[in-house]
This record gives structure tokens, sequence and C-alpha cells, in this order.
């Protein structure tokens, strides 16, 4: 059991029938009256985000997240395709879990799939990827402008802006935390 006067970033907990993550608190003192936490938790089934005020003495037990590596092989309609490196078995998992990190994952990647109570929740891509490049406008020379960027589609299909000097057939490095362009692989 966690009490709220113990809440942290990054926490899981059970709460209101389901698992939410703590994304931001803040302990307020007002100067008249209890004192109270004031939270945004997102529910990790869902992905709702709610804004909720809590007593730092109330307390919620505390949700155990699994987390496993297992390798992405395929797509087949609304189904995404994952095998276990050690076992062999493959496991299928909906778009729902998938969306936010699929736009990164080539097959045959690694990632780290989250579970709650043994169900699959949400799949994490690996925080770095190359990607190469399949559409993008060519730079013009004497473009030189520092800092100018212009849009580029990836093999996945994520579109993102690069710098000028990236070229159809690049090989970029992308951080799939905030979807930006790194450098060129």
């Amino acid at each position: 059991m966690i009490t709220a006067g113990d809440f942290k970033k990054g926490i899981t907990i059970e709460w209101d029938g389901g698992v939410w993550n703590i994304v931001d608190f803040q302990h307020v003192k007002p100067g008249k009256g209890a004192a109270f936490v004031r939270t945004k938790i997102k529910n990790v089934m869902t992905g709702a985000v709610v804004e909720r005020t809590f007593n730092p003495t109330d307390k919620m037990p505390r949700a155990i997240i699994e987390t496993k590596e297992m390798q992405y092989l395929y797509n087949d309609g609304d189904l995404y395709y994952f095998m276990d490196p050690e076992t062999y078995e493959q496991m299928p998992l909906g778009k729902d879990a998938v969306e936010d990190a699929i736009v990164f994952v080539k097959e045959n990647t690694n990632v780290t799939i989250r579970y709650f109570k043994g169900q699959p929740f949400s799949v994490e891509a690996p925080n770095f990827v190359e990607l190469e490049i399949t559409k993008t406008e060519p730079g013009f020379k004497g473009d030189t402008a520092s800092n100018t960027f212009k849009p580029a589609t990836c093999e996945t299909g994520y579109e993102l802006m690069v710098p000028l000097f990236i070229n159809i057939g690049d090989v970029i490095k992308i951080d799939t935390r905030n979807g930006e362009y790194l450098s060129r692989a």
C-alpha cells in the first residue's frame, strides 16, 4: 500500500477499478484547511488522463507492472505479432496496444511489452531506432540557413522533420521518446 503523500512521478497504482500511472503531482498546503495532493494520472490500459485530488493519508495498492522483451514479427490487418525469443511462442496484440510504438518498429526489432496481471497492455519501442528515409524533397544548394528542416517519411511510415541535407535512402537515428531526428546513422 502507498499513501497519496508518498506519490512520485512514474509510480503505478490501482485505483477506481483501473491501473493508473502518476504523470504529475503537487503537494498543496493552503493557509486555511487541510493539505491535499493534486495529481494528474493516466490509465495505463485506456490511455485516459485525469486530474484528481487526494487526501495525503489516502491509501491505495501499488500496481505491479511486469515487462518482457519480445521481437516484433509482422502485422496482419489489425493484429501485430510478437515472438518470445526464449520460447519462440507467438502472441498477437491489437492496434490499441501498439499504436504509439509501432511507427518506430521494423520487423525483427526487439520491443518491451508491459503486462498487468498477465494481460499485455502496451508496447514500448527502444529509445533510439535507425530508419531509412523513403520520401523527402531534395535540399537545394544555397539553402544553408541554420536549423532549417523539411518533412520526411521513414520506411515504417513515420513522418518527421529532418535537416535539409538528408536525402532519400539515408538512414537516420530517431529518439522514440519525442519522435525527433537525432543524427545520421
